[in-house]
């Protein structure tokens, strides 16, 4: 079924070459001269909104939020032929996917569309996905309120639709199982098993028949066949935790199975194909193992193809006051609390803090503030002793104490698009799908900020 399009304006000869151009590239096309005729068009459903800015009697700035309560989720995408930087941005500002400026080329309307339900496509197949995502991770925090932590997941997103062995890099505690679990949750096996192993949790001597299984008799105490992980986890995902660890004389033996994708049970002699997608994470430097001869090179690049660092807690403290809002909750239902919140000076102390066992550390402190706290909110006086002790005051801000959440929010903003030009090489395109915005409201916005230059 092809998508309903919706044109809402005055000009006739512009509804109907629009309409023509429509019809032309596949879609269902209603039109309508103004805003009632508009909403009366709606008792059908439709897909994407055209909508022109300069109306009689009710105009599209003012139809719009209508438009947006009765079509959630479709695009609408406001057009005028007195535009300016302004108007756009306000355009932007109520909930307009996009802003097209008259006169305009068939092209840039098509592309302005396709745009459109792509970005629509996309924002349901990730509501499906989180749902997927949040049984995958249970009651784990995914927390992405910092530009490390938004780019991060951004680059697991992208893994998890390919069978490419993920490496993730990290120190210990930054949550690199409960990444692997997105993954996992993300990709095209989220409906088999993820199976997780610490290799530096089991000895030696049992490890390879727990990653590749063993016959029956095949040594002491073997009185039953084992299937091992690498079988349980076919079809789906395996997670090899601390790799770093795997013993040498295993590092061969799991070469051989990625390369080959069979494994060989001990005291069998035929192999077992098996479809496994590996995740393997470290808090050890790979390459400064394989310099030192304790790690395989031939299996540290089969292993490197997608490399994923995990930021410690230290680099993302924007993420902390929203980890301590998770961990209160969750708590508060297992210890039976009353604690709802926690007090500002308590909070800053948390945000302050280096962490150096990092989100596993902070979620320690909150249980252990949840358990001492007999009111309603945490305070200093529950903060393990390292946090509650008094601190060096802050230095005054760089901008000579200007507290306006307003300009702070323009300096954000300005700064990140900054960082997404400089990421991208300049590229425009690519810079506003790092920034989820349209190339469009990007422009304006370069402009707004003075963030000129030439585009590459």
């Amino acid at each position: 079924m092809s998508d309903r399009i919706l044109v809402v304006d005055d000009d006739e000869a512009l509804r109907d070459s629009l309409a023509l151009l429509l019809v032309a590239e596949g879609y269902e096309v209603v039109t309508a001269c103004d805003a009632p005729s508009a909403l009366a068009c709606l008792e059908t459903p439709v897909d994407v909104v055209l909508c022109d800015v300069r109306m009689p009697g009710q105009d599209g700035l003012e139809l719009l939020p209508e438009l947006i309560r009765r079509l959630p989720g479709a695009p609408v995408l406001l057009m005028s032929a007195y535009g300016s930087g302004d108007l756009a941005a306000v355009a932007l500002e109520r909930g307009a996917f996009d802003y097209l400026a008259k006169p305009f080329q068939p092209a840039e309307v098509l592309l302005a569309i396709r745009k459109a339900r792509e970005r629509e496509r996309l924002r349901r197949a990730n509501a499906l996905l989180q749902r997927d995502v949040s049984r995958a991770v249970g009651d784990r925090p995914v927390v992405a309120a910092s530009p490390a932590m938004i780019e991060l997941l951004e680059l697991i997103e992208r893994a998890a639709e390919y069978k490419a062995t993920v490496l993730l890099t990290g120190e210990s505690g930054t949550g690199k199982e409960v990444l692997a679990r997105v993954i996992h949750a993300q990709s095209g096996r989220r409906h088999q098993a993820f199976v997780a192993v610490n290799c530096g949790a089991i000895p030696e001597t049992l490890l390879e028949s727990e990653l590749f299984g063993h016959a029956r008799g095949a040594f002491t105490g073997a009185d039953r066949a084992r299937r091992g992980l690498f079988v349980e986890a076919d079809g789906g995902t395996l997670f090899l935790d601390e790799i770093g660890e795997l013993p040498p004389s295993l590092q061969v033996k799991l070469l051989r199975v990625l390369q080959e994708e069979e494994v060989r049970p001990i005291g069998e002699s035929k192999p077992r194909i098996v479809n496994v997608r590996v995740i393997a994470a470290t808090s050890r430097d790979l390459e400064r193992e394989v310099a030192a001869g304790r790690f395989r090179e031939d299996l540290f690049y089969r292993l490197d193809v997608f490399r994923v660092r995990v930021p410690p807690l230290r680099e993302r403290r924007d993420d902390v006051p929203l980890l301590v809002d998770h961990f209160i909750a969750r708590f508060r239902e297992a210890l039976g609390k009353p604690v709802r919140t926690i007090a500002d000076d308590a909070l800053d102390r948390l945000v302050e803090h280096d962490w150096p066992g990092n989100v596993r550390e902070l979620e320690n402190a909150i249980e252990r503030a949840m358990i001492l706290c007999d009111g309603d909110r945490i305070t200093l006086r529950e903060l393990p002793e390292a946090l509650s002790a008094p601190r060096r005051s802050a230095p005054p801000p760089a901008n000579g104490g200007d507290f306006s959440l307003r300009r702070a929010r323009r300096r954000f903003e300005s700064e990140l698009i900054a960082r997404a030009l400089e990421a991208t090489g300049g590229n425009r395109t690519r810079a506003a799908r790092l920034l989820e915005i349209s190339h469009r409201a990007l422009l304006y916005k370069i402009k707004e900020y003075g963030l000129g230059g030439e585009e590459r």
